[in-house]
């Protein structure tokens, strides 16, 4: 029997933390980082995870290469459509706004992967964003910052 989509989505938000705070090389250190956080995985379930989140590995300072969230451009200096979240233009499926919240709806499993390159793009106007399986609330300052930020990624991922 299964952990559940709310297991699955935990999982795979400590695997997000672990990488943004240390150098994971392996698949395998990722099972033991997982194993002493509580969560018994297979090499399987984590190679699932690391596709789902749509890891990439990169090269640290000695040239080792380590598991990464995708690198996100400054979306302010990004000419042309789609290239500042190259690694999610099928992830998305819609952004909107209301109030002062912007609402984006992702494909299943997909929305902390793209909330994390949100996160990193430092969006102007954007307090804080929020992550579920399939759906991100990102907290603007104002109601029109949020119809504008709205529109800016619905440009980025047509």
């Amino acid at each position: 029997m299964g952990e559940g989509r709310q297991g699955i989505n935990e999982r795979r938000e400590v695997i997000l933390g672990i990488i943004a705070e240390e150098a994971v090389y392996t698949q395998t250190e990722l099972m033991q980082l997982l194993k002493t956080r509580g969560f018994a995985v297979t090499q399987a379930t984590v190679s699932r995870d690391i596709r789902e989140l749509k890891l990439v590995k990169k090269p640290d300072a000695d040239g080792r290469s380590v598991y990464s969230v995708p690198e996100v451009r400054n979306p302010e200096t990004v000419t042309g459509y789609g290239s500042a979240f190259p690694s999610f233009g099928n992830a998305v499926l819609s952004v909107s706004s209301a109030g002062n919240m912007v609402v984006i709806k992702t494909g299943a499993g997909m929305a902390q992967a793209v909330c994390a390159a949100l996160d990193r793009t430092k969006w102007d106007g954007i307090l804080g964003t929020i992550a579920g399986e399939d759906t991100i609330f990102a907290v603007a300052m104002t109601e029109e910052q949020a119809k504008m930020t709205a529109e800016r990624l619905k440009d980025f991922w047509k």
